[in-house]
């Protein structure tokens, strides 16, 4: 079948099965020209839920689609590609994060939303990379133990007072970026603003103009006065940031920073979700009650 062909079915079967179809700011270009709703994982999921579609089509990654499942039990939740995970997710477990909270007894945990809906059971709090400091920082607490990624986890500490304990994790994709990438950069295009995410290596986020989350680009860019912008974040948000900003030009910091779970999802893997209603992600009541208290403590905390 022709793309577009396929698209006319996929939204044939969208009206049909009473659906909604979300795409992550990191998919392919092709799958978020067709979504129904673009943007962040959390914000996906806040905004799925508010539809009254009977089902969630998530193009994202399995911990997504947990937390969609997590905010609206009743739907069932699509996740296209069941092999789409999340390297970082997938470093920090139950077990290893029940074992450090041995070693801080009372500590609160605070987990990014980038973790399974078992390792939001087992926090106090969740965080995403737009609230992270705001959500630290209303913790009564002097210390806080914060999982899984180690990169966003310092970014805040540059903001806060409190005492942090670490979990060891990363996002490989943003990993990749190394500050001579960044320099090279600025040196091929002087003027242009270096704009990165806080799961960048701090060495990174300290050659930033501006470090903020994906909605946070968004919105810096299209109130920005410059008209270039090196950008150090997984490539597929470069497709909105030309959409909505047509006079300005956007430069990808590093031909590294593609994350190949987030490029699995294709139009045709849309189609046959679509057509055969799997596969379903569902999160199991005992996981998400507690999950979702982790959850609706930081929806509270405002984004930026």
């Amino acid at each position: 079948m022709h793309a577009d062909e396929i698209k006319q079915e996929i939204r044939t079967l969208l009206k049909e099965r009473n659906a909604v179809l979300l795409a992550h700011n990191y998919m392919r270009d092709e799958v978020q020209e067709i979504a129904d709703i673009t943007g962040d994982s959390l914000g996906l999921s806040q905004e799925a839920a508010k539809t009254s579609a009977a089902v969630i089509v998530f193009c994202g990654v399995h911990f997504m689609a947990e937390s969609a499942s997590i905010l609206s039990p009743d739907k069932t939740v699509l996740l296209p590609r069941l092999d789409a995970g999340c390297p970082m997710a997938d470093m920090v477990t139950v077990e290893g994060l029940r074992e450090l909270k041995a070693r801080h007894p009372g500590v609160p945990v605070v987990t990014y939303v980038n973790s399974s809906a078992a390792v939001k059971a087992e926090s106090d709090i969740c965080c995403t990379s737009a609230n992270a400091v705001k959500v630290v920082n209303s913790l009564p607490d002097r210390e806080v133990i914060f999982v899984p990624d180690r990169n966003l986890g310092q970014f805040v500490a540059a903001h806060s007072d409190k005492t942090f304990h670490f979990w060891d994790g990363y996002c490989p994709t943003h990993e990749r970026l190394k500050p001579e990438d960044v320099q090279r950069m600025k040196a091929a295009h002087p003027g242009a603003l270096f704009i990165c995410h806080p799961e960048c290596n701090p060495v990174v986020s300290a050659l930033a103009d501006h470090v903020c989350s994906t909605s946070g680009m968004y919105d810096y860019c299209r109130t920005s006065p410059a008209r270039t912008f090196i950008v150090g974040t997984e490539a597929g948000i470069l497709y909105r940031l030309r959409q909505e900003n047509p006079g300005k030009e956007f430069i990808l910091a590093s031909p590294a920073l593609v994350c190949p779970n987030m490029k699995l999802t294709s139009l045709e893997d849309i189609l046959e979700a679509l057509k055969t209603m799997t596969p379903v992600v569902k999160v199991p009541e005992e996981i998400r009650v507690p999950a979702k208290r982790a959850l609706d403590r930081m929806i509270a905390i405002p984004r930026d």
